[in-house]
């Protein structure tokens, strides 16, 4: 059995921020097409909001709002994948070694917060059947 270290807020904050830049490195790459203007908009703003959307679930008002961040978080991450597997499916990068990384790496994140959202929300289930 593989153990795994658990990440800190600091050091997830850092990966999501990494990923951040690594999108918006991507997308000053795509052509000047129609089609590479408006995928490269799109990921540059899917792409960087789960590190945003991050700071604000650090300030959650509750855990209910945590949750409910971290579910924004999945769903702009899960949006930002299928934009770059259009790239991908699309071939408008020559070199897509970039973009493979950037698709696994987004597969992680999107791994690391389904498990967020399980853990928070059984936290939630078990504090509130105490009451």
């Amino acid at each position: 059995m593989i153990e795994r270290k658990k990440m800190t807020k600091s050091e997830l904050e850092g990966r999501l921020i990494d990923f951040a830049v690594a999108v918006i490195k991507l997308a000053a790459l795509l052509p000047g097409t129609f089609a590479g203007k408006h995928l490269s908009e799109q990921i540059t703003r899917s792409g960087t909001s789960p590190a945003l959307n991050y700071g604000e679930a650090q300030s959650a008002e509750s855990r209910k709002d945590f949750i409910h961040k971290i579910k924004i978080i999945l769903k702009v991450l899960r949006e930002t994948l299928i934009s770059l597997k259009i790239i991908l499916k699309s071939n408008l990068l020559l070199n897509q070694k970039s973009l493979l990384e950037l698709i696994t790496e987004n597969n992680e994140l999107i791994s690391i917060f389904v498990k967020s959202v399980e853990t928070a929300t059984n936290n939630e289930k078990i504090n509130t059947s105490k009451i």
